[in-house]
């Protein structure tokens, strides 16, 4: 597989899906109308795994019949948390399955064993191709992830929707309450890159469910909100950049503070990834912002943040020194291109001749481009945190986790250790948190392949020092 050169981590491409599906192969019938007994036997649960990039992931394939005369399907990712995807086309002919899911531009082709137990072919998706080997199921796996709360809670939760005036946008969120008299500290949770949902919902885990529930166990009210375009949220995340989230964050600090059960004067954000590049910054447009916590937050551009990270993930699945320096030198010229060129025209034609001298596949290269020229990228490969982590002055707890390959603690953690005493903040706590990686799990590695194979969501090491440290800030304010 093509490596691509600016992801975070490369996954497929199956979220924020709701097509209906459109399953017009309708097999020969016998004369009662039933499906025909060969068919029967391909119906039922599937599962395999492909590889991508190192991380591993499940895909299920759950085959029924639709009035009993046509086979229908649908796909499920369980390890990204994605369940009901409609497959389009499904072809049951001597013994060889044939699957389309337009909506992802997947296919898959496969031979029917003679043991009615497996399925054994080839997953096919945006140019590239993966052995899968199906397996009969008898019913679709669970993940386990023992950290996620169930109900009834020991607290309050309410759907909540906000309108951020500005630009129009509908924010749609969860907010929790203690039961215990209010009014109470609280904080509104801020997402990473990319399409997020309210929980952060990543490789079948949900951090911000997890964290909102640990925090309201202890008095703390938490906001967590889907990200533009996502859920219940409208907008476009695609068209935004950064500092555009930073005025949602902000519209949802105005929504807190006239909550009856909400002590205005102790609002704070908790930044995870790029929010904790958010984060900051709505901290220095508003001073109802009282605290700010950066979990796994940038100190340093984004540029100098992917070059590093791109070796370390590279490192981490045992690319060799010569290939890493090769990938570095293609990183450059995309970057440069993205840097200087400022039209997109132009850009787009420089960027496909670097990519082709890769020889990326075609419908890579184009999600590729896309990627690059996006507002949001070019804002984050350019934007240095520093300037406004000087200009902070709320308290900062900033934490990152010792095997974190996305977000370096030794690289990012020292630059915003400067930023903010070089600004004179009196109130800042710097922790680099053993053992964890980027998702605050506690790993072996680091390295994202892990991330869904791991069942600890948050560990509870770095929940404790976000807890602790925010009921510490709120009780003297």
């Amino acid at each position: 597989m093509k490596r691509s050169i600016v992801i975070f981590v490369i996954i497929l491409s199956v979220f924020g899906l709701g097509c209906t599906s459109q399953n017009d192969n309708i097999p020969d019938q016998d004369d009662e109308g039933t499906i025909p007994a060969d068919q029967q036997d391909i119906q039922g649960i599937w599962q395999g795994v492909i590889e991508v990039s190192g991380t591993k992931l499940r895909l299920v394939i759950n085959i029924s019949s639709e009035q009993n005369s046509t086979l229908t399907a649908t796909l499920d990712s369980p390890d990204q948390g994605v369940t009901g995807i409609p497959i389009d086309k499904v072809t049951f002919q001597n013994d060889n399955l044939n699957l389309e899911v337009e909506s992802i531009h997947g296919v898959y082709n496969g031979k029917f064993g003679e043991d009615d137990q497996t399925i054994n072919g080839h997953w096919e998706q945006s140019g590239q191709s993966f052995p899968l080997l199906l397996q009969r199921l008898d019913k679709a796996p669970v993940l386990n992830r023992p950290q996620e709360p169930d109900r009834p809670y020991p607290y309050e939760d309410e759907e909540v929707i906000y309108k951020n005036e500005t630009t129009g946008i509908e924010l749609a969120g969860t907010l929790t309450l203690p039961t215990s008299e209010g009014p109470f500290p609280a904080v509104l949770l801020i997402t990473g890159s990319g399409a997020q949902d309210r929980n952060e919902t990543i490789l079948g885990h949900r951090p911000f469910l997890v964290l909102s529930d640990y925090l309201t166990r202890r008095g703390i009210a938490v906001l967590r909100v889907d990200d533009r375009g996502i859920g219940g949220s409208t907008g476009n995340v695609s068209q935004a950049t950064s500092e555009d989230f930073a005025g949602d964050v902000l519209t949802g600090v105005e929504y807190l503070k006239g909550h009856k059960e909400i002590d205005s004067e102790k609002i704070g954000l908790i930044g995870h990834s790029e929010g904790g590049i958010i984060a900051p910054m709505a901290a220095v447009r508003s001073g109802d912002v009282a605290f700010i916590v950066m979990m796994g937050g940038p100190g340093v551009a984004g540029e100098e943040i992917l070059y590093l990270q791109t070796e370390l993930l590279l490192r981490s699945e045992g690319v060799s020194d010569d290939e890493i320096a090769k990938e570095r030198e293609v990183q450059s010229r995309i970057f440069d291109v993205v840097k200087n060129e400022t039209d997109n025209a132009a850009a787009e034609k420089k960027l496909n001749e670097i990519l082709d001298e890769i020889e990326m596949p075609k419908e890579n290269k184009l999600a590729e481009i896309e990627r690059c020229l996006s507002p949001w990228f070019r804002y984050y490969l350019t934007y240095d945190p520093k300037p406004t982590l000087i200009n902070v002055q709320c308290p900062v707890l900033a934490i990152i986790g010792e095997k974190d390959l996305q977000v370096p603690s030794r690289q990012n953690l020292p630059a915003i250790e400067e930023a903010l005493r070089t600004g004179g903040n009196k109130d800042y706590t710097i922790m680099e948190l053993p053992g964890l990686n980027h998702l605050f799990q506690t790993a072996i590695t680091g390295s994202p392949s892990e991330y869904q194979q791991i069942e600890e969501t948050l560990s509870p090491t770095a929940l404790e020092v976000i807890g602790d440290w925010i009921l510490q800030h709120t009780e003297n304010i």
